[in-house]
């Protein structure tokens, strides 16, 4: 336990009586009752098997920020670290702010966060390897560091940032709401040694002393609606209209004067000027997610294009499987399928605990695409397998089971193409990245496989001899269908990102502005994708230069349309300061060198 002082101040006491029943949402606050399998427990903290005496521990505990005595001394970010041993690169709990007006009535507002410890915390349901569980003590979200193998998924979903994926360690950790001090009827280290009282803590829905509010917004504040989190705001000082982030990112907050809140909308503070930034285009963290899914979703689309088209009694699609391009393409799916596989395997944080993604398969969308994928990787390699060594099981076998066993394992792979599709999708649609929460983003993923898993179909025969004007013809008008529906996707995603005018147009202003032409680049090989291959259906011509032709424009298209994909997506956290949490600084610190200085708190690019 957590060792407790004999002069400890008041102030650092939890100091709650009564409570109510219902938070603001209609959420029980109390998390266990008395005979509850639950109830009675020990935390077993550093393995003392006490357990404390707070007589609200099974109630829902929560922080009160009061923005009026922030003086941003960052002293919360000290204790904090200090308690937690934590590197300068990592922080539970940040200060950051908004500013708005100019002198002499400029205005600055604080904001002190951390973890939320949700009602409805989405890192949990996200977590593939089940590192997070909700505590009845407390209504504490934790998260174990061994158990993680840094995939990152919780810092996507997060909306507040908490969840801190550490690139030295390769794992997560975040803020544990000092459960050891709350055990002790402590308040948490951050709470205990904020200078302007700014920071509060106790039962959720108690104001504290000397408060008037506990709001759930504040500028800057993403919307509570996502995951109900557990903190309450105080805000009574009159903001200007518009209060400006001073990190990077091109947003501000503006007040509706109809009902008071802030909503983020652009600011396009760097200007209107289209640039190339490919270095950091395709430089970015993510090229092992661009590898997997190009690479995953081209397999899955080919092996549906094989398996279905000759089930389905297409002509041209049902003769490939006799000639003789059959064997190379069933090769080189599997080789494709390896690449994106080991890829997506290395960028984990701790490659070797790869294996505990299929963990929560009950809840998260990252451990249901695993599985998916695994079973078209599994029906796709048995499949392979019977094909290219048929005559030597039928030998021992039989042809009438060697074929049901084929038959098997291209079912298993078209269910394990339709599950780990889906789910490859569903993990993207994250209310706290509204550029990936699109319709879009599905639309993208299956032109990806009709369009280039047809162009792959195509090649494959060309290189072999086995092209036929009937196949090309079919394989160009799929293709076709792949590069239209990615069009009217496109379309659409830049109309409604537009429209929102919240983070999502911000990704939008960036994608026009810092990465404006490889975006036109990308649209126009697009569109001049799409007229190729148009025409080859139309025309009823289709020849393996036209083909090669194709796949040079779809590829470079579809390798700078997922490249922004990753790049330009605009979280709805916290605003950061001029040099702590502001991607901008981040860039300039590697660039110049300031990221091999510990004390800077970036970390150079090894992982």
């Amino acid at each position: 336990m957590f060792k407790v002082r004999d002069n400890e101040p008041d102030y650092a006491l939890l100091a709650d009586k009564d409570s109510q029943t219902l938070n603001r949402y209609g959420l029980s606050i109390d998390k266990a009752q008395q005979g509850d399998a639950l109830y009675g427990k020990s935390l077993n903290i550093n393995g003392d098997g006490e357990i404390g005496s707070n007589p609200n521990r099974y109630k829902q505990h929560g922080f009160y920020f009061n923005a009026d005595n922030c003086i941003a001394c960052h002293a919360c970010e000290a204790a904090c670290s200090e308690k937690n041993d934590n590197p300068a690169h990592i922080a539970f709990r940040s200060v950051g702010f908004v500013e708005g007006g100019t002198y002499p009535n400029y205005q600055r507002l604080n904001i002190s966060m951390a973890c939320n410890h949700c009602d409805d915390p989405v890192c949990l349901k996200g977590c593939p390897t089940r590192a997070y569980t909700k505590f009845a003590e407390y209504g504490a979200v934790l998260q174990d560091p061994d158990i993680c193998f840094g995939c990152g998924y919780c810092t996507w979903v997060c909306p507040y940032n908490a969840p801190q994926l550490d690139p030295v360690k390769g794992q997560v950790s975040k803020c544990n709401m000092c459960v050891d001090r709350l055990e002790v009827g402590l308040k948490p280290a951050c709470v205990s040694a904020c200078l302007g009282k700014a920071l509060d803590f106790g039962v959720i829905e108690n104001i504290p002393e000397g408060r008037a509010q506990a709001k759930t917004e504040i500028p800057g504040f993403p919307s509570p609606e996502i995951t109900h989190p557990n903190i309450r705001f105080q805000q009574t000082r009159t903001t200007q209209r518009d209060m400006v982030r001073v990190d990077s990112t091109a947003l501000k907050y503006h007040r509706d004067d109809t009902s008071g809140a802030f909503r983020p909308t652009l600011d396009p503070k760097h200007g209107y000027q289209r640039h190339w930034n490919l270095k950091k285009l395709l430089g970015s963290h993510e090229n092992a997610h661009i590898a997997f899914t190009l690479s995953v979703q081209t397999v899955m689309g080919a092996f549906l294009l094989l398996i279905l088209g000759g089930w389905l009694g297409n002509a041209p699609l049902s003769a490939f499987g006799g000639s003789a391009a059959y064997l190379p393409l069933l090769g080189l799916m599997l080789a494709l399928m390896s690449f994106g596989l080991f890829k997506l395997n290395m960028h984990l944080g701790k490659p070797l605990r790869f294996y505990r993604g299929f963990n929560n398969l009950r809840h998260s969308p990252v451990s249901r695409e695993i599985a998916g994928v695994s079973l078209f990787f599994a029906g796709l390699a048995g499949y392979g397998f019977f094909t290219f060594f048929g005559g030597m099981i039928a030998s021992l076998i039989g042809d009438a089971l060697t074929g049901a066993l084929r038959n098997l394992a291209a079912g298993a792979g078209i269910l394990g193409a339709g599950l780990g599709g889906y789910y490859m999708i569903k993990l993207y649609l994250i209310p706290a990245r509204p550029f990936w929460n699109h319709w879009h983003t599905g639309a993208a993923f299956v032109a990806t496989a009709l369009g280039l898993g047809a162009l792959l179909l195509a090649l494959t025969a060309w290189l072999t001899g086995a092209l036929t004007n009937e196949l090309g013809v079919v394989l160009a008008s799929v293709a076709a269908t792949g590069f239209a529906l990615e069009g009217i996707g496109l379309i659409v995603h830049a109309r409604d990102l537009k429209a929102k005018g919240d983070e999502g147009m911000a990704s939008f202003y960036e994608q026009t502005t810092t990465y404006g032409y490889p975006y036109w680049l990308r649209n126009g090989l697009l569109a001049t994708s799409l007229m190729l291959a148009l025409g080859m259906g139309f025309i009823g011509q289709a020849s393996g230069l036209a083909f090669a032709m194709l796949t040079l424009t779809a590829l470079t298209s579809g390798i700078l349309g997922r490249a922004l994909f990753y790049v330009l997506v605009i979280p709805t956290t916290m605003p950061g300061a001029f040099f702590w949490r502001n991607k901008g600084f981040v860039e300039h610190a590697k660039e110049v060198g300031l990221a091999n200085m510990p004390q800077v708190g970036v970390v150079p690019d090894a992982h």
